[in-house]
Parts: structure tokens; sequence; C-alpha cells
């Protein structure tokens, strides 16, 4: 046996010593046993057997489940169900609620080795070299639970084993990461009685639909966690959006609230009476009109609803939010920039454009199911086409249109928040005409800080007053063209007047 220590190793693999500061060769004599040497070495050799004779064989997977369940557990079934990886921490609730019954005595054992490959009951029963699954600790994982940082802590892979009213069985949770549609959450059940199993795994569906954490939240398909590996979903706060901060123009508001809320307060007359639930609402226009800020307003009103909102690259989880809403009606979906999808396709070659995967899907829902669809987009134009090919998922299209000049001097009410604003409005209304919301915010915010600078200037305490020349120079810059694409990206209008 060789050792190092930082040194020159010479033929015989012992670190060269002498002198420090100087290495050399180690005497002749240095290396020859004695009697010492040997006594010491015989006895490390007796505690190492005795110490392998004295441990307890290390209990294989196989060796655990023989001796729990008996050697005709071989011949039992399997009976399994899946989740949806999104729903690991509701099947996560219901095991907890149903773990919690003091007639079920159970344990339970963690598995190492299960990224490696498939995991089955009936395969962890048998010995086999090649199965790389081994008893270890727990895998747990935190899974978000709530919108204010609330979360549950999850098994990844358990295998519980339970003796209730004299009878012996085992479960397993894992992460199957390799089926074809994503990662699934799967609990496989190993009983003697494949009735009873089949009646637990439905138990744990009943209890994981009953607790689960997402009815009655907004949440959205996390961009970062969809694909073909599975969605993620995420908690978002319900805005909270006063009516007075909606502009509109006259008599849209009320037309949108009676096709979304209108129809949710009265489900159960229309239910009652035959009529369909299900409805789906098309707000259009260009962009800053007020489409957003519109949606903001009916979710905060749909209080105690499911929301699933979809934007972005999470537009491809239509299914799972589909699937979502109709488990935890009444609900709402929330698509915006609808449009992004019209010709979009699928993953799979040949598959049609993804508007018409949402449009089947909402055909799919039954009338009866109470579950709005929300759609926004900017180009109407692209989405007619479809939408008169298969009528019925639309109910109700509204123009959300620019603010007109009553709509303009509204916005600049409310964006004027505590300023004193001693000017005169007529000229910066009309000079704004086609312009949007986003626009005349940052109007105020510019004249706001013009006139703090001016007061700072002349070491003024008073509050802000805003007047006419802080409202045209404002006016002036943002007009101006060297500031043609900040215009643009806040909605500035092509016929807005310099002058």
């Amino acid at each position: 046996m060789s050792y190092g220590h930082g040194g020159d190793v010479g033929q015989t693999g012992v670190v060269s010593s002498g002198s420090p500061g100087a290495a050399g060769p180690a005497p002749s004599g240095a290396l020859r046993p004695r009697p010492g040497d040997v006594l010491r070495l015989w006895q490390r050799g007796v505690q190492t057997v005795v110490r392998a004779a004295r441990a307890e064989p290390q209990a294989s997977v196989p060796m655990l489940l023989g001796a729990h369940l008996g050697p005709e557990a071989g011949s039992w079934p399997v009976v399994a169900d899946e989740w949806a990886e999104y729903d690991h921490v509701n099947v996560q609730a219901a095991l907890d609620v149903w773990l919690a019954d003091p007639a079920r005595k159970w344990e339970l054992f963690g598995l190492t080795g299960v990224q490696h490959g498939m995991l089955s009951l009936g395969d962890l029963l048998v010995e086999q070299p090649h199965i790389w699954q081994r008893l270890g600790s727990v895998a747990m994982v935190d899974l978000p639970a709530g919108p204010d940082g609330e979360v549950r802590t999850c098994v990844r892979c358990g295998l519980w084993l339970f003796e209730e009213a004299g009878e012996r069985w085992a479960l397993l949770l894992w992460l199957n990461e390799h089926g074809p549609s994503g990662t699934r959450v799967r609990l496989e059940i190993l009983r003697a009685d494949p009735a009873r199993a089949s009646d637990t795994l439905a138990q744990l569906r009943r209890l994981a639909l009953e607790r689960n954490v997402y009815r009655g939240q907004v949440i959205g398909f996390g961009d970062e966690m969809f694909g073909p590996q599975g969605a993620g979903l995420s908690f978002l706060r319900r805005p909270q959006l006063a009516a007075r901060e909606l502009v509109l123009a006259d008599g849209v508001l009320e037309l949108v609230e009676r096709q979304v809320l209108g129809i949710a307060r009265q489900r159960e007359q229309l239910r009652a009476a035959g009529q369909h639930l299900k409805r789906g609402v098309l707000l259009h226009g260009p962009p800053g009109s007020g489409k957003t800020q519109t949606v903001r307003y009916l979710l905060g009103r749909l209080k105690g609803v499911t929301v699933v909102v979809l934007s972005g690259r999470a537009l491809y989880a239509i299914r799972e939010a589909c699937s979502i809403a109709r488990a935890l009606a009444p609900a709402a979906i929330v698509v915006e920039d609808v449009d992004l999808i019209a010709e979009d396709r699928g993953e799979m070659p040949g598959t049609h454009p993804l508007l018409f995967q949402l449009l089947n899907e909402m055909d799919g829902l039954g009338e009866d199911v109470d579950v709005a669809f929300i759609l926004t987009t900017n180009r109407a134009d692209l989405l007619e086409p479809a939408l008169a090919a298969r009528p019925g998922r639309v109910d109700q299209a509204v123009n959300i249109a620019l603010p007109d000049l009553d709509g303009r001097r509204r916005l600049l009410e409310l964006y004027r928040g505590q300023l004193d604003v001693q000017a005169n409005l007529d000229g910066v209304l009309q000079r704004t005409e086609g312009v949007t919301a986003s626009f005349l915010k940052e109007l105020m915010r510019r004249c706001a800080l013009a006139a703090a600078e001016e007061r700072a200037t002349n070491n003024n305490k008073t509050p802000l007053v805003i007047e006419d020349h802080h409202l045209q120079a404002g006016l002036d810059e943002l007009l101006d063209d060297r500031h043609q694409l900040t215009r643009s990206i806040i909605g500035g209008a092509t016929n807005a007047t310099t002058q």
C-alpha cells in the first residue's frame, strides 16, 4: 500500500523523507517489519472481521416487501392511477388527510435510484441485479400551495407499508418522467383484493379534488416549465380594480359584465331553465385600449371563481387549462393575445393551429358547465375566419376602442392622483386624439417630475402644482419626432399634433 503526503514518491510508493526542506531515499532498514507492526496489523484484521460479522445485513426492497406482505404477494395485481404533474401538491393533500385516519397503521420508506428508469411495485417484489432501486431517505419537495408563498411538503418517491384490519398491503408514489405525455404523478397499490385497491385510489382522487389548492385561485402556467416534459402552475394575486379606474366607451363595461358576471350570478336559475352556462367573450381593439384592464376588473369581481391565465408560451397549455376549469368550475380561462395562436401549430407534425385546438376544447365542455372564456386580441381580422367556421364558441365580441375626448378627460383626472392641476386641459385633449391610456399616464408623470424639479430648484416645499407650461412642455416632448419610438411604445397616436 502506498501513501502520499504532498512529497515526491519513489518507486516503492512511499513519500521520501529527510531533513526539513530536503528529500532523499529512505534508509534500507526503515521498511523492515518489526514485532509491533505485525501485532498491530493482526489486531486491525480481527476488528474488521468482528465488525463485519456483527453488522446487520442491509435489507433490500424485495426483502422489505416480502417480509411485510408474505410470499403470496407475487400473485397479487398492481392497481395504478396517474395525475398531471401540476396535481402533485393535490395528491399530497389527499394523502395527508387519508393517512391521518388513526385506524390506519403505516410506515414510509424512501427509494434511491428512481431516476434511472421505470418503477413498478410488481418488479420491486423480485431481486433483480439490474434493478437500481434501493432503500434510502424519502425524497421530498416543497411545492406552491397558495398565492402568499404557502407551500406543502410533498413526497417525490415513497413506499408506504400498511396494516389495516389484519390486512397488509403497499402503496408506491413516484414521478413517472418517461411517459409520452410528460411527467405524471403515479400511485400504485399492491393488495390482495384489487377491488379494495381501486376503492382506495378512488377515495384519494376524490380527496385530491376536494382539497385542490387551485380552487378559487388565479393561476397561470409558467413558461419555463411548459413543454413536452410537463407544465407547472404558479399562483397569481387576484387583481382588484375599481370601476372608476376603468375608462371605456358608454355601454361597453355593462355589456361585458352582463355576459361574464351576470351569467355567473344567475347560474342556478339559468341551469334550471335549461340554458347553457358556458360562454366566450372576445375583447378586441388596438394595443393600449384597455383590454387587459378590463380583464383585471372582471377577475377582481369573479371572487371564489378559479381562473386560469394563458399567455406567451403557455398558450400551448390549452388542454390542461380546460381540464382544470372543467374540474374546478365555476371557472374562467383567460387567453391573452389569442391571435398569436391563430396560425401557430402544435408540437406534432400535421396538427391543426392551436386556435382550432382551443375552439375544440371549448366545444368539448358541457353546456351546463359554468366556464367563461375571456379572449383578447389586437388582430380580430386573424380570428374572424376561424370563429366564423366554428360558430357558437364565442358568444360576444366586444370592441375596446381608444379613448374619445371624454374618455381622455376622465383618464387625466384618474392619473392626476394627488396632484393639483391648475391648467386648461382642452388644448391637451385636442392634441391627444388617438392616444392610449398609457400615453396619458406617462404624460402626467412627466409633468409631475418637471414640477418637482422646479420646486427643488426654488427650494419650495409646497405641494406640487401642474400648470399649463408643464403640460405643454411634457406633451411637446412626447410628440417630438425624436421620440417616435417612445411614443409608439406607450401608445402615442400617429395623428396626435405637435402644436
